[in-house]
């Protein structure tokens, strides 16, 4: 058997995240079919983590074993030649038995875009989310910068998660403005269950003057979601890179 490593994008507007299911179209389900055209056998794909449905990606990494050897070369070829037009494998690469997408991932940076204009983009309208009001894009990098660190981010978490463990270390954070796009970076060692878009639905409550930058301490120590801002949607996040050791 050899494993396989493969460097993965997608448009995630039209599935219902990454994780098969039975009777939803998933990102998952796209690559393990494309998977078993191409070596002649059924296995599982394994990803980093799983996206949400409508959250795109441009970095995921997925890992798959099988007995037919491919040459590395040729394995994105031949997949993206059986692969929906939303999906696109850009590299592969043979790794060692032991290597596992999520286990092994020791960082992952994700972006949410801010589309922010009175007028919508036709363009931009899949992959940001559009906000028409004036955004102080230097406040809420300054709220952003408060992130840094280790913390327990339970007040970025949605309820229903059962994830008990919510400290999580932050290693990057900012927001930026170029143009009308505000984009809002962010990597960490893990993340909770809508912590991204929970941050960044916080961070707009900044950029419009209804919080102040340093409120986001406040709002960490809480440890209470209800303290947070809103739960935004998922079509402006995008999972960018995923850094193993």
């Amino acid at each position: 058997m050899v494993n396989f490593k493969c460097l993965v994008a997608y448009d995630g507007t039209d599935f219902a995240g990454y994780q098969r299911q039975d009777s939803h179209r998933t990102v998952q389900g796209e690559l393990e079919k494309a998977v078993e055209k191409v070596f002649g056998e059924h296995t599982v794909v394994y990803a980093s983590g799983r996206t949400d449905s409508g959250v795109h990606a441009s970095g995921q990494v997925i890992n798959f074993r099988a007995r037919q050897k491919v040459p590395v070369d040729r394995i994105p070829i031949a997949l993206n030649s059986i692969l929906p037009k939303d999906v696109a494998v850009k590299k592969a690469a043979e790794v060692p038995d032991s290597f596992h997408a999520r286990k092994d991932a020791i960082r992952k940076t994700y972006q949410y875009r801010i589309y922010n204009n009175k007028i919508p983009s036709p363009f931009w309208r899949r992959y940001s989310l559009f906000v028409p009001s004036d955004l102080d894009a230097d406040k809420m990098a300054q709220a952003a910068k408060l992130f840094m660190g280790k913390h327990d981010f339970q007040s970025f978490q949605s309820k229903g998660s059962h994830i008990t463990k919510t400290m999580r270390q932050v290693t990057r954070a900012n927001v930026k403005r170029v143009d009308d796009m505000v984009v809002f970076t962010v990597s960490a060692n893990g993340f909770l269950y809508n912590m991204v878009r929970i941050m960044a639905g916080t961070l707009i409550q900044v950029g419009r003057n209804k919080r102040a930058p340093q409120d986001m301490d406040q709002i960490i120590q809480a440890c209470d979601r209800m303290k947070a801002g809103p739960t935004i949607p998922p079509h402006g996040l995008s999972l960018e890179e995923v850094e193993y050791p």
